[in-house]
């Protein structure tokens, strides 16, 4: 085969298969802001197939006391006290729910702000999400945030 050919047909096997993985992505499986905007949260797909949400910016990264990046200071783990939280996995192991497929459950939400993990809910409403936490063993007594789809390049000014 011609090489100008068989650099054609590679770029179109190349650009299909980024398309392709392009759109198997999953709907919340986006950067969100979280209610009032003070950090970002990357959803992504694990490779056990469940959805995690990571904390990739935060509007104040530096911490004033110290003067260093913030780190999880209430984790209840005194190991882990000194994670930044910038990178911190705060949603751990949601699954799509059988009969709707905007409802995530099962999985757990980590506020590093308290220390505390609670059990969460997320519902996919296009551009937001709702995400709820909740003590696990009684759904009525948690909070929901509004969570909003923050696109590419935005930094919540």
């Amino acid at each position: 085969m011609h090489p100008i050919k068989t650099t054609v047909v590679a770029l179109i096997f190349t650009l299909a298969f980024i398309a392709k993985s392009q759109a198997q992505k999953n709907q919340v499986e986006k950067v969100w802001f979280d209610e009032d905007k003070s950090s970002k949260i990357e959803i992504y797909k694990g490779k056990d197939g469940k959805f995690y949400g990571k904390i990739i910016w935060l509007k104040e990264p530096i911490d004033k006391d110290t003067g260093k990046p913030q780190t999880d200071v209430e984790n209840p783990d005194p190991k882990l006290r000194n994670t930044p939280v910038q990178g911190l996995v705060i949603l751990n192991g949601f699954t799509p729910d059988a009969g709707d497929k905007n409802i995530y459950t099962g999985g757990t939400v980590y506020d590093p702000n308290t220390g505390k993990t609670y059990c969460g809910k997320i519902t996919f409403k296009g551009n937001k999400l709702d995400m709820r936490g909740y003590i696990c063993s009684f759904s009525l007594f948690g909070r929901t945030e509004t969570w909003t789809e923050a696109g590419i390049g935005a930094t919540g000014n």
